[in-house]
């Protein structure tokens, strides 16, 4: 089976670089994967992107050894069977308030003995391989959003449930939740605490921990801080920051 390229860099006690893709477009995707992000995240909750969409920007990014992992709108069998079936190599579920989300999160994503996910890899075989079904519940990584109140609560009992590999954190909501002004980088103390206070305990449970970010400085501390994981800008903020930089410039 094709291996788990996130499973080897953090083997390897590296973080993996993402990127964010929003944008509904197949070439767009493509175009991004081979730029050499260590995986590329399609946004199905907040990006404008349906299930379609969705499978023709995974067989896109296919043409390269970037990862592909989808964030689903929501905690939901359904989607998340489907978007594993289509090939996704991770998943993050947003909102995942209790240990109870946290099983159930984990239940969909694997196969029984270990979960409840249905057998049906109708392109998962081909892009993992002929022996997708044996390897599946080992190389796919799951991904639970922290990014409320009752997440914070509920931490600890969420990061203790078996085969959650992973944490990520929405910065933009917690603040929101901790009843903050929503931002990726420059998030208010409370925020900036609430961060520090589950990366700590991700690696007390060997969880791994991974966050957005809309700048590279902070990303880059955020690694050093012991991140695996971290978002830098999308594919929407890249086309305008681009084009931005080129109309200054030519406007100056």
């Amino acid at each position: 089976m094709r291996p788990n390229q996130l499973r080897s860099l953090w083997q390897a006690e590296r973080a993996a670089v993402n990127g964010w893709l929003a944008v509904a477009n197949s070439f767009s995707a493509e175009v991004m994967a081979h730029q050499g992000w260590d995986s590329l995240t399609i946004d199905m909750q907040h990006g404008v992107i349906d299930y379609q969409a969705m499978v023709t920007m995974l067989q896109a990014i296919s043409t390269t050894a970037t990862v592909p992992v989808v964030r689903v709108p929501w905690l939901e069998p359904g989607i998340i069977m489907k978007s594993l079936d289509a090939g996704a190599y991770a998943i993050i579920c947003p909102m995942v308030n209790s240990r109870e989300d946290a099983q159930k999160l984990v239940a969909y994503s694997h196969y029984a003995p270990r979960g409840s996910r249905s057998f049906g890899p109708v392109r998962a075989n081909l892009y993992g391989g002929a022996d997708y079904p044996q390897h599946a519940n080992d190389t796919v990584v799951v991904f639970a959003m922290i990014e409320t109140a009752q997440a914070l609560d509920n931490l600890d009992q969420i990061l203790s449930v078996e085969g959650l590999d992973a944490v990520y954190i929405g910065p933009s909501d917690l603040s929101l939740a901790l009843g903050c002004t929503p931002q990726f980088d420059d998030v208010d103390p409370p925020v900036a605490q609430a961060i520090d206070h589950i990366l700590a305990r991700a690696k007390a449970h060997g969880v791994r921990a991974g966050v957005h970010n809309g700048r590279t400085d902070v990303a880059r501390a955020r690694i050093a801080k012991g991140f695996d994981f971290v978002t830098v800008s999308a594919d929407a903020r890249i086309l305008a920051a681009g084009s931005q930089q080129i109309l200054r410039e030519m406007r100056a």
